[in-house]
């Protein structure tokens, strides 16, 4: 039967609006999967090639060059050298303990590697600890032959690469130890004050390879951000099991700052020969700027010895060492100051106004207070003495006297115009702000009141007073400048300057100062100066000084009657400490030093010609000449410089410019 017309033209359009339908739906699929397809393929392109990337490209971190650090001169004091190390990456050595313990048994059978560096290398391997995608140093310091093993036996060593780095070294070994210091690994507890300090988001990445090495003490230590640099990175490709197949672009990192310092290698190589086996400090600084030349604690130690990894052994020779040469004495040392104090003692009593430069003090021997006896040192005492003659043969009755009348506070004043108990700013470790007490001082620290055998004490450097050996060059330097010299060691940074604040006037009246500078010529070159034996022989370099001697323990009563033993009688930790400070030249100071010598005896015979010594070393520039010294000592200099070249590098001290 056929269809009315009607009912066909329905059904055709039925169908298409169906056909319009399936296409329109068709038609959007298509598009929507091409704008897909265009998203996927454009847009994200570079997120996918990354991904892919993931597969076969690491991206890994290159420890930039750690900057250099030189003397004065120019001389290197710290550098590196070419490091043949082999590191290992968790990743790509294998997924299980078992596998990675298999990659480092068949490495140990090509390199010397103990148990304990197989065991050592399983723990910083385990990812609880690392990153799997950290690479770990496992051996370093390898000889050429080891290296080269290492890279052809590659195939069979999943995950270990051979890497050629940098690696601090010393060429000075001992010499700078404590100025300078030593790298080593980042510790747990260096990243905890890290972060505690700059936040955790901003610690430097680098500190996080394993093994990676930064300032432990010293210049390295204070200077750390500026010796270390900033990393670069390398993207290298690797097969399916984790080989490096090429390396495909790098980019370096940026080098440390080079730092160049105020010390002369040379005066320092001399002063620490010098001072031998003592256990001892010596400073020296320049009177001007601040410059220290020299700064000196023995006995010192080898700082490769801890880039490399100290022994065990070769650790606890250093901190059973009852000479103590881990200890900067420089810096950390505080003694007491013994009669180089009465400098301070006279400038407080002349600046109060209560004595001046012709005040007689009689001295009988002793002096005594509220029933206590207070003793010089010449039993029979020096009889009518003046401030001149004071310091010149170290009269104790004098200070303790012209003490009672300026009082601690005014001591303690200028204690601190001088450089007393203060902590200087050097980028050194653990810098003692020393003890110049007062009245209130005492109240806080032990809630008891400052009595008078506390002044008399004070006034010639025992009782609480202590102080550096770095302390006490700043205060001789004051005193031959007559202004606030500042101590400085760095001088430049990538031979830029540091510049020199021009130091502030002392506050003290140039007559007095004049008077006190007097009485330290006097000490050395006067006929009864308890320091002429040090003194030097040329009249361009005349020095002025004042030794100390500084009491460690308690007199017995009989001592006290009788006088005390001689310290050569005693044990060595009993003797009394050995100091000395001064200056040269005497008419246009140039340079100041102290000298401390532990348990070492008498200033004057001790510490006075290792102080003379190190200011000629400085004043010539060399050897110092045997004309410098005084006639009948001769002989002895000839021998003891004829020794000491024994022991100085060959070539590394000339002779003396100035003769």
């Amino acid at each position: 039967m056929r269809r009315a017309p009607r009912d066909t033209e329905a059904t055709a359009r039925s169908v298409t609006r169906r056909a319009l339908l399936m296409g329109g739906g068709m038609a959007a699929m298509v598009a929507a999967l091409g704008a897909r397809m265009r998203f996927l393929g454009v847009e994200q392109a570079d997120q996918f090639r990354l991904l892919a990337e993931e597969n076969r490209i690491n991206i890994r971190l290159i420890p930039p060059a750690r900057g250099l650090i030189q003397d004065r001169n120019g001389k290197l004091i710290a550098g590196n050298e070419q490091n043949y190390r082999v590191v290992i990456t968790r990743e790509n050595a294998g997924k299980t303990d078992a596998e990675v313990e298999d990659v480092l048994n068949r490495l140990s059978n090509i390199i010397p590697m103990t148990a304990q560096d197989l065991a050592d290398a399983m723990k910083e391997l385990n990812p609880r600890v690392n990153s799997a995608f950290v690479p770990i140093t496992v051996a370093e310091r390898l000889s050429w032959t080891d290296f080269s093993k290492i890279a052809i036996n590659a195939p069979a060593l999943p995950g270990v690469s051979p890497e050629v780095g940098l690696s601090r070294v010393y060429p000075r070994d001992v010499d700078f130890a404590h100025v300078v210091g030593y790298v080593g690994p980042v510790s747990e507890k260096d990243l905890s004050e890290l972060k505690e300090k700059e936040g955790a988001e901003n610690v430097d990445p680098l500190l996080m390879i394993p093994r990676f090495q930064i300032g432990k003490i010293g210049v390295e230590k204070w200077m750390e951000d500026t010796l270390r640099g900033s990393a670069g990175t390398k993207r290298i490709e690797v097969n399916a099991v984790g080989r490096v197949m090429r390396e495909l672009d790098r980019e370096e990192g940026l080098k440390g700052k080079d730092l160049r310092l105020t010390i002369d290698a040379d005066v320092q190589n001399f002063v620490q020969a010098r001072l031998g086996e003592e256990s001892a400090a010596c400073v020296v600084m320049d009177v001007n700027n601040g410059d220290i030349i020299a700064a000196v604690s023995s006995p010192s130690f080898d700082p490769n010895l801890f880039v490399r990894g100290i022994s065990s052994a070769d650790y606890a020779a250093l901190t059973e060492h009852d000479h103590r040469p881990l200890a900067n004495k420089v810096v950390q040392g505080a003694y007491p100051p013994g009669s180089t104090f009465k400098m301070v003692t006279a400038l407080a009593a002349l600046e109060a106004g209560v004595i001046d430069e012709n005040t007689n003090v009689r001295c009988p021997g002793f002096i005594e207070v509220g029933g206590i006896r207070f003793n010089c040192w010449k039993r029979g005492g020096h009889g009518a003495v003046n401030l001149k003659r004071a310091l010149s043969e170290s009269c104790d009755v004098f200070f303790y006297d012209v003490s009672q009348k300026a009082g601690i506070d005014i001591m303690a004043e200028m204690g601190h115009k001088l450089g007393l108990g203060q902590r200087h700013d050097l980028p050194m470790s653990a810098i003692s702000a020393g003890t110049m007490p007062n009245k209130a001082w005492k109240q806080e620290k032990y809630q008891k009141a400052w009595v008078i055998g506390d002044t008399i004490n004070a006034s010639i450097g025992q009782g609480y007073v202590l102080a550096t050996p770095l302390q006490l060059a700043v205060m001789a330097s004051r005193i031959a400048a007559g202004r606030q010299v500042a101590p400085r060691i760095i001088h430049s940074v990538n031979d830029i300057e540091v510049p020199v604040a021009e130091a502030e006037g002392l506050g003290v009246d140039g007559s007095k100062l004049r008077a006190v500078q007097m009485g330290m010529f006097e000490v050395m070159n006067g006929a009864h100066g308890t320091g002429r034996g040090s003194r030097i022989a040329d009249d361009t370099m005349l020095m002025c000084g004042k030794s100390g001697t500084a009491q460690v323990r308690n007199f017995s009563e009989a001592e006290k009657l009788t006088g005390a033993r001689k310290n050569e009688s005693l044990p060595w930790r009993m003797r009394d400490h050995a100091l000395f400070v001064g200056f040269a030249p005497a008419n246009a100071p140039r340079y100041a030093v102290s000298v401390v010598v532990e348990h070492g005896g008498g200033g004057s015979a001790v510490a006075g010609p290792i102080a003379r010594d190190a200011l000629l070393r400085a004043l010539t520039g060399g050897i110092p000449p045997i004309s410098a010294y005084p006639t009948n000592q001769h002989e002895s200099i000839k021998n003891m410089l004829n020794d000491l070249r024994l022991r100085l590098p060959d070539g590394s001290q000339p002779e003396a410019s100035k003769v």
